[in-house]
């Protein structure tokens, strides 16, 4: 059943703030490169990259490889950032003490009970699908977005267009910033709309939003304005789709996530139309629903939890669902979706474990490297790329690089000067 939104108040006129100092001071441009192939897919995909648009922006170096990086938040709010190919460690500045950090590889978003801020990490990556653009500038603090309620954040998986998504639960407002802005030193909400205060979601879609709210989602432009969307069989809604209790979002290569309590809605764009699909969880099967995903940026599987005991596998390409049984008890759990099939799941005594994406089966276990009794809502940060996993350690004020290939062998293990509270990967 549908529960009916309060209606939208008009739009609030976009909100620009311009840094001072630390972001190059020349306007944003979209490089036109040569020498790029089209774009090959064997899917719908989210943001889909252009031969004309490359996230590059005027002041950024184009780099060979990516940047990749560690940005971490301490407990008093001061961000640095750790540079994984040289070491070195510079400090960017203090925000707001966070309840909760969100990233999309580039910006982190660091939420409390007031508001929003927002720290660009000044490394990036662009997926132009068949290969990689890498890019460094200026890190820098880029301002708040205020708002009653520790806000839930969804991004895409580019830096530079489309939207990031805030949803206040205290007030139940929607945001919607502009992601380019966001990538020119401006913060700039697309929208502003008014909602049932509660638990919901802004999740990007191309150049759409769906905001979940209630029981439904229904898909915005940028400017506000509710859109039809079209099923998979062809059938037009336009007053919203049903999602009971949404919650959990992400992007994949094939399109955003929507969890809700039968399974997820996963949303794209054809040919410049939004598209929703459902793809409900297996029948017959009894299992904790997914409230969480987590995979290897952009790549079209994802995991989750169902409880500790379980790990759900969505399968973005195919539609489909996979229920894992866990080789022991997890609190965290994320997709590397490579030729080897590998997720990588934290134990309660502070394990990492590379498991079997096929069947569940344990493939190795590092020693216990953090905390003795974790549980799913610990501030500890497990997030793997293509090579490597990175394991945060809060308490014991570590950072551990773990080669998930080589039998989770500790392959770095980093002292930062401050406690890595919140820990995010950038640059990937």
């Amino acid at each position: 059943m549908l529960h009916p939104s309060r209606p939208s108040r008009p739009p609030h006129p976009a909100r620009r703030r311009r840094l001072p100092v630390l972001v190059p001071s020349a306007a944003a441009v979209l490089a036109v490169l040569t020498g790029c192939a089209a774009p090959v897919s064997d899917a719908p995909v989210a943001d889909e990259p252009t031969a004309e648009t490359h996230g590059e922006i005027a002041g950024a170096e184009e780099l060979a490889e990516p940047a990749v990086g560690l940005t971490s938040i301490d407990p008093a709010g001061r961000v640095s950032h750790l540079d994984l190919l040289d070491e070195s460690t510079v400090d960017l500045g203090t925000v707001r003490v966070p309840a909760a950090v969100h990233t999309d590889g580039r910006y982190l978003f660091a939420a409390d009970a007031t508001g929003v801020s927002i720290v660009d990490s000044g490394v990036w990556t662009w997926d132009h699908v068949d290969h990689f653009h890498y890019y460094r500038a200026r890190p820098a603090l880029l301002g708040d977005v205020a708002g009653e309620g520790v806000a839930t954040v969804a991004t895409s998986n580019s830096s530079t267009t489309g939207g990031t998504g805030l949803y206040f639960p205290t007030s139940g407002e929607a945001v919607l910033l502009d992601t380019e802005a966001l990538s020119t030193g401006e913060l700039v909400e697309s929208f502003r709309l008014e909602r049932t205060p509660g638990a919901g979601l802004v999740v990007p879609v191309g150049s759409f939003a769906a905001v979940a709210s209630g029981d439904e989602v229904t898909v915005h432009t940028a400017s506000g304005d509710e859109v039809a969307v079209q099923t998979a069989d062809g059938a037009e809604a336009g007053e919203g789709v049903a999602c009971v209790a949404p919650q959990g979002a992400i992007t994949t290569r094939v399109g955003a996530v929507i969890g809700c309590e039968d399974g997820a809605l996963l949303l794209h764009v054809e040919e410049e139309r939004p598209m929703v699909e459902r793809i409900p969880y297996p029948d017959g099967v009894d299992a904790p629903r997914a409230t969480a995903f987590a995979n290897r940026e952009g790549r079209p599987r994802v995991a989750a939890l169902a409880g500790t005991s379980a790990i759900w596998m969505l399968d973005t390409r195919d539609r489909t669902w996979t229920l894992l049984p866990a080789p022991e008890p997890l609190v965290q759990v994320t997709a590397v979706d490579d030729a080897d099939a590998n997720v990588l799941g934290l134990t309660p005594d502070g394990r990492v474990l590379v498991i079997d994406g096929e069947n569940g089966a344990a493939r190795a276990a590092s020693l216990p490297l953090v905390g003795a009794s974790l549980t799913a809502g610990d501030a500890v940060t497990l997030v793997a790329d293509q090579q490597r996993a990175y394991l945060s350690g809060p308490a014991e004020q570590r950072l551990w690089e773990i080669d998930f290939a080589d039998a989770a062998r500790v392959a770095r293990e980093f002292a930062p000067e401050r406690v890595p509270a919140f820990v995010a990967q950038t640059g990937r």
